[in-house]
């Protein structure tokens, strides 16, 4: 009998961007690029380009989460990846999904607001996304701007991330990872906790260059790839960290738009993995 083989498959729940440097888009390049097979349910579709957000128009919830179940049901993905999501409805319904898959590691990014200042959830969206999402995910990334909404507290410091970050984990996720992209100096620092007590600290070099639109999106797409290909959680973040770094120096110095542009994800491309069913 011959052998039969399938694609890692990861899940986005998300937004579409069609600018295509975030949201979905920069999700499956993501997941493209690392080798993975990307499927998706998009909860809005934004109205953006390199220079920022004008609209968004929401998916009502039921189509939201029938797209979630006709995924999981058939294609069986290896990880999920969650960004915006807008409405309080469509947590409920994406939670009382995802509840019923526990084994599927959730890696939840929780985008509120765009980068040119935009609002992208409502305000009792994000009470709900802490009280029924943050328990059933595996790993959440904040940025700085985000945590300081989650945690209550401003951010400047290092230590006020970890501060923040043990707040964030009282929500019954099981680790949190802050991003500091937003925070300025020549080098960039994550921090990492999770429930286990492990505290760890992510260096990377900062970039000189316009082009940074959808790094937060790229990050959390390209940790829940490398978690479907078998790595661990903290394993996962680094080699996630060198593959948007590397993304972000590839795409430094080209012109997309007249804004913040997008990185260049295919700067290492490789062909969808195989792997032997079982």
């Amino acid at each position: 009998m011959d052998m039969r083989y399938k694609y890692v498959s990861i899940l986005t729940i998300a937004g579409s961007d069609s600018g295509g440097g975030a949201g979905i888009q920069a999700d499956i390049k993501t997941f493209s690029a690392l080798g993975c097979y990307g499927t998706s349910a998009i909860t809005t579709v934004t109205v953006q380009n390199t220079v920022g957000v004008s609209a968004v128009h929401s998916i009502p919830s039921e189509i939201v989460q029938g797209q979630v179940i006709a995924v999981l049901e058939d294609i069986q993905p290896s990880a999920i990846k969650i960004g915006i999501i807008p409405e309080a409805a469509q947590v409920h319904a994406i939670s009382e999904i995802l509840s019923i898959y526990p084994k599927i590691p959730v890696i939840l990014d929780p985008v509120m607001v765009s980068t040119s200042g935009f609002q992208l959830i409502e305000n009792d969206a994000i009470k709900v996304l802490q009280r029924e999402l943050f328990p059933l995910s595996h790993l959440v990334t904040p940025n700085i701007d985000e945590a300081e909404i989650l945690a209550a507290i401003k951010i400047h410091t290092i230590d006020d991330m970890i501060q923040a970050a043990r707040s964030i984990l009282q929500t019954g996720c099981k680790a949190v990872l802050i991003k500091g992209g937003h925070m300025k100096g020549p080098d960039l620092y994550d921090v990492y906790l999770d429930q286990n007590g492990t505290e760890k600290t992510f260096r990377s070099m900062a970039i000189q260059t316009p082009n940074t639109h959808g790094t937060g999106c790229t990050l959390s797409a390209a940790i829940a790839a490398f978690i479907a290909l078998g790595h661990d959680l903290t394993e996962s973040i680094q080699r996630a960290k060198s593959f948007v770094q590397e993304a972000i120096s590839a795409g430094a110095d080209v012109k997309t738009g007249n804004g913040k542009g997008p990185l260049n994800h295919f700067h290492k491309a490789q062909d969808l993995i195989k792997k032997a069913l079982e």
